[in-house]
């Protein structure tokens, strides 16, 4: 399970499971990075609901 990140300047894949952990960077810096991740957090089981209604998981 996992979470793509977009933004004008690049984008982040964050592993959820585990744990929420950084996969793939591109172009993203630490500050962006950092603030993706604890939006992550913040969200993770509304993100991981939204995940499993999407691919019936």
């Amino acid at each position: 399970m996992h979470v793509h990140v977009h933004c004008a300047e690049g984008e982040a894949k964050f592993w959820l499971e585990p744990l929420v952990e950084l996969a793939q960077n591109y172009g993203l810096n630490d500050r962006q990075i950092r603030a993706a991740e604890a939006l992550i957090r913040k969200h993770e089981h509304d993100i991981r609901a939204a995940w499993r209604r999407h691919f019936g998981r």
